[in-house]
């Protein structure tokens, strides 16, 4: 046989090269799964639409759930739907002191509070803030994790 493409597995490599890093090992099947049965599901903050642009839309939190392989506890947000006769279900990334009943309202022109959801330009500098959007309407990517902030 031909060896010429031949590619290492895992194992074999890390002879020559290195450590072999848990998470490329996740991968590789067996024992090495990650356990993702039990997730809650993606966590990304509401779709950029013509009310959060121009006003805001506003939101109750349901409940507060915790997501396995996660940190962060996770806030169940329902809001109506502006355009049409249904309900919205979001799943937010916590901040720390939001709380079950809470209205949460997202959009430009929704207040400073916690929980709220607003653009970068409308907050004043040194404003402390968690699930930040890399780009505007990307659902949040930045300080999600459990207790990490930005300023």
């Amino acid at each position: 046989t031909d060896n010429t493409n031949h590619r290492p597995h895992a194992h074999e490599a890390s002879s020559r090269m290195g450590r072999v890093i848990r998470g490329q090992r996740k991968g590789h099947g067996s024992i090495f799964k990650s356990h993702t049965k039990h997730r809650k599901g993606a966590v990304s903050l509401r779709t950029l639409d013509y009310a959060e642009r121009n006003g805001y839309v506003k939101g109750v939190i349901k409940e507060i759930i915790h997501d396995p392989g996660r940190g962060a506890p996770l806030a169940m947000v329902q809001f109506r739907s502006p355009y049409s006769y249904k309900v919205e279900k979001k799943l937010f990334a916590c901040a720390e002191g939001m709380y079950t009943g809470q209205f949460v309202y997202c959009g430009k022109k929704a207040q400073l509070v916690v929980g709220n959801v607003l653009p970068v330009s409308e907050m004043p500098e040194g404003t402390v803030v968690c699930n930040l959007e890399h780009r505007a309407g990307n659902g949040g990517t930045i300080a999600r994790a459990s207790g990490d902030y930005c300023t």
